[in-house]
C-alpha cells in the first residue's frame, strides 16, 4: 500500500504543470474609444474652452458690461414699478414726476399694492340725446345703458376688444378723477376728460342711430348707475341695495365731437366750403 502511494504520488507530481515564479504578466489595454468633441469630462470638471471663457479678453469684458447692464436696468425698472403702485409715501412724493416718466405711458398700471378695500360696486354710464329728427322735429331719446351693451359684447366672446373691455370704463373713472362732486372740473385735464367723454357717447348714439335713422345728435347727458355688489350669504355685511344717480348736465355736440363719417352732410360742405376760401 505504501508502494503504491508513493507511485501515485510520483505521478502527480510528474504530470502537474509548473507554476511560474516571477510577476503575473500584463494584459494587454482595449484601444481608447474616440470621445466625440462638445461632450463634458467624466470628472466633473469645466471645459475651459466652452462659454465665456471660449471668447478672448475684450469679448468677455463686453459680454460682462452688457450683462450688467441688463440687471442694472431689470432691477431699475422693477423699482420704478414698485413705487409706482405702492402707498403713497416720501419717495414717491419726492420723485412723482421721475416716477411717471418713467411709467407712463408704455408701463402704467391699473394696481395697487396694499389696497385698503377693493371695488365691490357695479357701475353703469348711461345716456341719452336731444336729436333731430329728417322732418326737422327735436325730441329726447330714451337712456341707453352703454356698460350692458359693452357687457353683451364681452359675454361668450373668447377674444374681446381692448375697447369693448375698457374705454368707457376708463373714461368714466378719468372723468371722476378730474372733477369734483358738483361736476365742476379740476383744471385743464377735466376739460379734457368731458371733450373725451363726450366723443365716446356721440360716436355710440351715431351708431345705434339714437332717434332714427337721419336724425342729427344736438346734445348729450350722461349719468352713472352705481350699486353694491350684494356680499355672500356666509356675510354678515349689510350693503344698501339703492342704487346712486349722478346725473351730469347737458353737453352740446360740436362738430369736433363726431366722427368723420357720422358727421351731417350740410355740416361737412360748410367746413370744406370754409376750408377753400
Amino acid at each position: 500500500m505504501r508502494k503504491r502511494g508513493a507511485m501515485d504520488a510520483y505521478d502527480e507530481g510528474a504530470t502537474a504543470r509548473p507554476v511560474p515564479s516571477g510577476p503575473p504578466a500584463a494584459t494587454p489595454a482595449a484601444p481608447a474609444t474616440p470621445v466625440p468633441p462638445g461632450t463634458p469630462p467624466q470628472d466633473g470638471r469645466v471645459d475651459p474652452s466652452d462659454g465665456l471663457a471660449a471668447l478672448s479678453l475684450p469679448f468677455q469684458i463686453a459680454a460682462a458690461l452688457a450683462l450688467a447692464l441688463v440687471v442694472v436696468g431689470a432691477c431699475v425698472h422693477l423699482g420704478m414699478v414698485f413705487l409706482h403702485v405702492a402707498p403713497s409715501n416720501t419717495v414717491t412724493k419726492q420723485h412723482e414726476r421721475l416716477i411717471d416718466d418713467w411709467v407712463y405711458p408704455e408701463f402704467e398700471q391699473n394696481w395697487k399694492l396694499f389696497a385698503p378695500n377693493p371695488l365691490q360696486q357695479d357701475i353703469a354710464v348711461q345716456v341719452r340725446a336731444e336729436v333731430k329728427a329728417t322732418d326737422g322735429a327735436v325730441r329726447t331719446t330714451r337712456w341707453y345703458d352703454l356698460s350692458a351693451m359693452d357687457g353683451r359684447a364681452i359675454d361668450g366672446n373668447l377674444l374681446p376688444s381692448h375697447t369693448q373691455q375698457n374705454e368707457l370704463r376708463r373714461a368714466w373713472d378719468f372723468f371722476v378723477a378730474t372733477h369734483d362732486e358738483t361736476n365742476r372740473p379740476n383744471g385743464l385735464r377735466g376739460d379734457l376728460s368731458e371733450r373725451y367723454m363726450r366723443r365716446i357717447v356721440v360716436l355710440r348714439l351715431d351708431r345705434e342711430e339714437a332717434g332714427g335713422r337721419g336724425s342729427v345728435v344736438q346734445r348729450v347727458q350722461v349719468r352713472s348707475r352705481t350699486t353694491n355688489v350684494p356680499p355672500p350669504e356666509w356675510s354678515q355685511e349689510q350693503v344698501s341695495d339703492k342704487p346712486i344717480l349722478r346725473q351730469l348736465p347737458w353737453w352740446p355736440v360740436s362738430e369736433t365731437d363726431r366722427a368723420a363719417g357720422t358727421r351731417p352732410v350740410d355740416s361737412t360742405e360748410t367746413e370744406t366750403a370754409a376750408s377753400a376760401r
